[in-house]
């Protein structure tokens, strides 16, 4: 007998998390402070005696709401922190503050909606939201949470005012969340932000109560989430959707009065715009990022480098970027010298900057993109060229692509066509937005189904599962047999595109993005291993085994049935819920054919 299982939650670990989202509706939020400030003592024992359930509907959605001003003497400064118990260490607090505001040639005057993102600092303790973890497991892969970093969603402010010394307003009103749902925040910035910044603090906490009282963000769900009198309508897309498409609009036929705004994604940025400069080079681009190959995006403003890095991100979908991006990157970020040494090769990152510095400082990357002004939708801007790396010498270098880089692939000339086509034609950029990722989503596809097809023959035939064993383990990856697969099984099956596939199969297997592919495939794959073992143990008669086996080896059986389901509960295991009834039943049984000094100690032992 080898069944294993380490201890874990246990079966009934989901029942906080319900009474937490069950919870959410009709409670109060507690008055906002500054940061620093000090709540009032009956809002404060108000809070400690609900705990933290009381904000769990909040922390759901945002870890915190934070406001960025300008200090004279300070300078960037963490005005507010809303809720007040929202931990920041004061590494993240200064992160925020310079990824908050524009650098300063970018001339941002007027409102100005961008994106970061920054690595949590080490040793902060889990929070209680991670109750609502479970939701990651229905999840697209791209779309699950980075435990490492998080984001912010910045809506900033400057406009001449002659009542300050600085005779400019400058304020940022920041969304800090785990979640990377990018145009569903941008969309919340855009309907309370503008009001914020005329009725200030009593403002955001209605606001934030309103945000409070949502449900979860659980996906597949269309969601009616109302803030300060808008509601916005919305699905979170699930690992089971079809990849390329949107089922929003199919639930909005009914016409609704109480919906004011309908989002079609939750995360997608608009792909065209952003690729519109480079849409000649989008092939190549695509390689890079697949292959997790080193690239900076130099952009005008934190608004264009941040949707040029997450467009990049996007482009290899439904296949998730496994390595570090950072779509507005400054030189006071606190791993500024971890990325732009020279004692070592770069980093496997995208980062958007927009600091003539830093034409300089990343001088030595090997892949640069160089942007001007994104045009406005219908605009079409020249395209730039491919060009020499030692050519960007200076701060005032063309909008290009500096690399050396080779393609594997060939050119698809059929889709520039298309583009170029729709440019003269005025198709709005949303159309062309939905060609070119479909486009993006079956070159991925062509290149990951061989992939998918050989790690699937890895998995151990189902009749060698024996109950009374471990679980088999899977074949180990060998990349020359994945190569003899492809002659008769490659990408040629789906895509017209020609060139070396072979070489970039070879690159892409020693990048970071087959490494996080590859591990998260096996841990699906082992998963279901332990799942069809579970299925194999409630198909047997374990009350005839216990008849032939001692007292000792019973209550040994007893607790290794008692992991596996602590283990199927804890690891989210794809077990049928019949199955895990079934073993329970088992248990009981097996149990109560045990003395009744036994039993007891039995029941009892892995219910807490």
């Amino acid at each position: 007998m080898a069944l294993r299982g380490p201890a874990g939650l246990g079966p009934g670990s989901r029942r906080p998390l319900d009474e937490a989202v069950a919870g959410v509706e009709g409670r109060e939020a507690p008055a906002l402070v500054a940061a620093g400030g000090a709540p009032e003592d009956d809002e404060e024992d108000d809070g400690r005696g609900r705990g933290l359930l009381r904000w769990d509907g909040f922390s759901a959605w945002l870890h915190c709401v934070c406001v960025v001003g300008f200090d004279l003497e300070l300078g960037q400064a963490v005005e507010v922190i809303y809720p007040q118990h929202s931990k920041l260490t004061d590494r993240e607090k200064t992160n925020i503050c310079y990824l908050s505001f524009p650098d300063s040639n970018s001339g941002c005057l007027g409102d100005t909606q961008f994106c970061f993102r920054f690595r949590q600092s080490s040793g902060r303790r889990v929070s209680l939201h991670c109750l609502l973890d479970q939701f990651d497991k229905d999840l697209p892969v791209y779309l699950k949470k980075d435990p490492a970093y998080f984001y912010g969603y910045v809506y900033f402010r400057q406009v001449r005012d002659k009542t300050l010394k600085r005779g400019y307003f400058q304020k940022s009103l920041v969304l800090i969340s785990k979640l990377p749902y990018i145009h569903f925040f941008h969309t919340v910035l855009k309907q309370i932000a503008p009001e914020y910044f005329e009725k200030n603090e009593p403002y955001l906490e209605a606001a934030c109560n309103d945000v409070d009282r949502w449900p979860a963000p659980v996906p597949g769900k269309t969601l009616h989430l109302p803030i300060m009198g808008v509601v916005m309508k919305v699905r979170i897309p699930t690992c089971h959707d079809k990849p390329g498409t949107t089922q929003i609009v199919q639930l909005t036929q009914q016409a609704d009065t109480n919906i004011s705004v309908i989002l079609p994604t939750v995360h997608e940025v608009d792909i065209f715009r952003c690729f519109c400069p480079v849409f000649l080079h989008s092939q190549m681009l695509w390689e890079l990022v697949l292959l997790g190959e080193p690239l900076v995006v130099m952009a005008p403003s934190p608004s264009e480098s941040s949707e040029t890095v997450l467009a990049l991100v996007n482009c290899i979908s439904p296949l998730k970027y496994f390595s570090d991006f950072r779509p507005y990157f400054t030189i006071h970020d606190s791993e500024f010298k971890e990325y732009t040494t020279r004692t070592q090769a770069p980093p496997s990152v995208i980062l958007g900057v927009t600091n003539p510095f830093f034409a300089k400082t990343l001088q030595h990357w090997p892949h640069i993109i160089r942007i001007g002004d994104l045009k406005p939708t219908g605009e079409i801007p020249k395209q730039v060229k491919v060009k020499k790396l030692k050519n960007l010498k200076t701060l005032d270098s063309k909008p290009g692509v500096y690399t050396s880089y080779k393609p594997y692939l060939n050119r698809d000339e059929e889709i520039i066509k298309q583009l170029q086509k729709g440019v003269q034609q005025k198709r709005p950029s949303e159309a062309q937005s939905v060609i070119l990722r479909r486009y993006f989503l079956e070159l991925t596809q062509s290149f990951i189904i061989p992939l998918e097809r050989y790690v699937a023959s890895l998995m151990p035939l189902q009749k060698s599962i024996s109950p009374w064993k471990s679980p088999p383990q899977l074949r180990q990856f060998l990349p020359e047999e994945f190569m003899k697969t492809l002659e008769k099984t490659g990408p040629q099956l789906t895509s017209r595109i020609k060139g070396d596939w072979i070489g970039l199969y070879r690159h892409f297997l020693k990048s970071p993005n087959f490494d996080g592919w590859f591990k998260t495939r096996r841990k699906e794959m082992t998963q279901k291993l332990e799942a069809l073992h579970l299925e194999a143990l409630c198909e047997e008669d374990l009350l005839l085994w216990i008849q032939k086996h001692t007292e000792v080896e019973t209550v040994d059986l007893v607790l290794k049935l008692k992991n596996k389901l602590l283990q199927a509960d804890r690891e989210h295991l794809p077990v049928k819920p019949d199955t895990m009834e079934k073993l329970r039943t088992h248990i009981d049984a097996i149990i109560l054919a045990l003395p009744e000094d036994l039993q007891g100690i039995l029941l009892k032992t892995g219910m807490t």
